[in-house]
């Protein structure tokens, strides 16, 4: 029997991936092939959605992007051995794309079938939380710290500090909540382990529970996610009867259990107190902090707030070391970054690497360029709330710090790439708008701000006295920066100020006097 893998991931099924896999199953039966379909999650490389893998002597072979239409061709071109067709790329592990990416926390995404644990545990799966047991909870907490990990969920946070405040407070109850709100434009890696690696996030936050103190453990998604809702929720119920999870997780008389909650769609949720008000079943709002969440958290209890990505990378901390997860990166950026690449661009997917690659590599090199072939002009990089670096910025190393110093930052890794088409003053606008859109209304910078933002960067793209507006929106966005309560109006700075300061002359189109105002 062959083994053909079909993704199930959500921009596989965007593409037709149902299609194809009932198209292969009827083609098998009118052939008298035997074929098994495995509905794996997606390796990343996006633009060649659905990839069909098949299994054979000389390794797993691809062909991409499959459609249904392209199936009986595939039949008769022998791609049950791996024979010959326009849309074979070879085998997937030697694809340039792929080789060249450093998988560590998405090793397995793409590659198992995210539904089986023998698959999972034949890849690895499971020893970092037989480590953490066999060290104990104070010295999992110390490799975590040395690894240098930091949350992968924007504000980089390094993840040690945290789990080290939360151990310390010694409380009888605490809980461990996974922000899975993936709410940024451009970002989709929370979506792809949910999906492809779902076991592995159950094991991280085991892990984390374990070091912490913690018997309860809360997934926050977000509804635009049915697919990873579903199959993560078949994970939990797989780990719970194999006991993964438990009262008394793989024999030990260490208790720890795991509840998916899904949001309403407001992408405030992202923000951790707000998520942490919705999980409580009241309004999404921010809190005030001090207290912080691993003080003051869910239900008044000390709470571990992390990524996806962050709890998904634990099991291989634990599994194989700190130093060797602290051996990817550069200077205080460690370990590999799921760079998102999407937008106007020819390879759009997930790349993991380790931090210090330039933004041109990324962009030019591993994203191709631009889809139409047209210069590139700008890539937003860190969400709607992340800067716009034009190509003479195209040497900077995708580095936290790096980004930092140029009042940017890395974000979720999200890189949405533009061409010269684009205007930044109307993307400016869109941007603020956004912010006005999706505020939780409960601070005033941010709330009204928003608003006014708005209003005011339309009377400099229609020309209205705008060195007076240009400065109105600097001071705006600088008392927003200051006089904000989260991130949201914290952060909308980035994008208007980078896209007026660095692309000046979109905001000088169509200058009037002050008199037209």
């Amino acid at each position: 029997m062959t083994k053909i893998f079909v993704p199930r991931d959500m921009a596989a099924l965007a593409m037709g991936a149902e299609r194809v896999v009932a198209a292969i199953e009827k083609e098998a039966s009118a052939r008298g092939e035997s074929v098994q379909i495995v509905r794996n999650g997606s390796r990343g490389l996006l633009w060649l959605e659905p990839l069909i893998e098949v299994v054979t002597p000389q390794g797993r072979i691809g062909y991409g992007p499959a459609a249904a239409a392209h199936v009986p061709s595939l039949f008769d071109a022998g791609f049950l051995t791996g024979g010959a067709h326009a849309l074979c790329i070879g085998k997937v592990e030697d694809h340039p794309w792929w080789a060249r990416q450093n998988r560590v926390t998405f090793a397995r995404v793409g590659v198992i079938d995210p539904l089986s644990l023998e698959d999972w545990t034949a890849h690895g799966g499971g020893r970092g939380l037989a480590r953490a047991f066999e060290v104990g909870p104070a010295a999992t907490i110390e490799e975590v710290t040395k690894s240098g990990l930091r949350g992968r969920g924007g504000a980089a946070f390094p993840t040690g500090a945290k789990w080290k405040r939360i151990a310390a407070t010694k409380a009888p109850q605490c809980y461990v909540v996974c922000n899975a709100d993936e709410g940024d434009s451009g970002t989709y890696a929370d979506r792809m382990i949910m999906e492809g690696d779902p076991f592995t996030l159950i094991e991280g936050m085991t892990i984390c529970g374990f070091a912490n103190g913690a018997s309860k453990g809360f997934v926050y998604l977000c509804c635009e996610y049915p697919q990873a809702a579903d199959v993560f929720s078949k994970a939990l119920e797989i780990a719970r009867a194999a006991d993964w999870l438990g009262k008394n997780v793989r024999g030990s008389d260490f208790g720890f259990d795991i509840e998916l909650r899904v949001g309403a769609g407001a992408y405030v949720c992202g923000e951790r107190t707000s998520l942490l008000e919705s999980l409580e079943g009241k309004r999404a709002v921010v809190r005030v902090t001090p207290p912080a969440p691993s003080l003051v958290g869910l239900f008044g209890r000390p709470t571990v707030v992390n990524n996806v990505m962050s709890l998904a990378s634990v099991p291989v901390i634990m599994d194989k070391g700190g130093d060797y997860y602290a051996g990817f990166g550069m200077g205080r950026s460690r370990g590999a970054m799921a760079m998102q690449i999407s937008g106007n661009v020819k390879y759009g997917g997930l790349f993991e690497a380790g931090f210090g690659l330039t933004l041109g590599e990324i962009v030019n090199d591993i994203g191709g360029g631009t889809f139409t072939g047209r210069p590139v002009r700008a890539v937003q990089c860190g969400g709607p709330c992340g800067a716009y670096f034009p190509t003479s910025l195209f040497d900077t190393p995708y580095d936290y710090e790096a980004f930092a110093a140029l009042n940017a930052m890395v974000g979720h890794g999200g890189l949405v790439v533009f061409d010269d088409s684009v205007d930044l003053a109307q993307m400016a606008r869109a941007s603020m708008e956004f912010c006005a859109l999706e505020s939780c209304g409960k601070c005033t910078p941010c709330r009204v701000g928003s608003i006014r933002g708005v209003e005011t960067i339309g009377k400099i793209i229609a020309g209205v006295d705008v060195d007076a507006n240009i400065a109105l929106v600097e001071d705006l966005c600088e008392t927003m920066k200051l006089g904000s309560l989260c991130g949201l109006g914290g952060a909308i700075h980035m994008p208007i100020l980078s896209a007026l300061h660095l692309f000046p002359e979109d905001f000088r189109k169509a200058a009037l006097p002050a008199a037209a105002e």
